[in-house]
């Protein structure tokens, strides 16, 4: 995927104390979750990214050169019961999550990979725990075979009144003369 890498980024990529870190948004339905691979708060655009360290692992994430469809998996451990209790109660599937690389010494970011999540695996201990999201791809999604059914009956309990559909029906038998004459 081609994208545009701000100049101050590859500056201090460029330079002899590179510090990169990735950041990590859920766009939750009830609140955005937002992490980062360093310690303490980061503040990246408008928004507070609490510092995870060594806590969060991101695996499967690789640039590509075709239109193939990927998903990553990023993992939290370490993370007590009353998170655990929280991931339980969020429905979370189809929610965005973006993840972003930087460098500490700048302000700017490239976002890297956009997915929506799609499965939360729990390992819980009496200690701690590690919940991992499947983050499929936009790709994955394209995919994806549509439950959508193209029916009066389907259309109206998405839209209303619409009323498009009711006439396929009365035509999809008719017959139609085209480029002879009709008798």
């Amino acid at each position: 995927m081609s994208r545009t890498v701000p100049a101050p980024l590859i500056a201090a990529w460029a330079g002899e104390t590179a510090q990169p870190y990735f950041a990590v948004e859920f766009l939750l339905s009830s609140a955005s979750v937002r992490f980062w691979s360093g310690y303490g708060d980061k503040v990246i655009g408008s928004d507070t990214y609490l510092g995870a360290g060594e806590l969060i692992a991101i695996s499967g994430l690789e640039e590509v050169n075709d239109m193939s469809a990927k998903a990553l998996t990023i993992s939290l451990s370490g993370m007590s019961g009353a998170v655990i209790s929280l991931a339980l109660q969020e429905p979370y599937q189809r929610r965005v999550c973006r993840v972003y690389f930087g460098d500490a010494s700048v302000t700017d970011v490239v976002e890297v990979f956009t997915g929506r999540l799609n499965k939360m695996t729990i390992e819980d201990s009496a200690e701690s725990g590690t919940v991992s999201v499947l983050v499929d791809s936009k790709m994955v999604e394209a995919e994806k075979a549509s439950n959508r059914r193209y029916t009066s009956e389907s259309q109206k309990a998405r839209y209303a009144g619409d009323t498009f559909f009711d006439y396929v029906a009365p035509i999809q038998d008719a017959e139609i003369s085209w480029g002879r004459k009709s008798s």
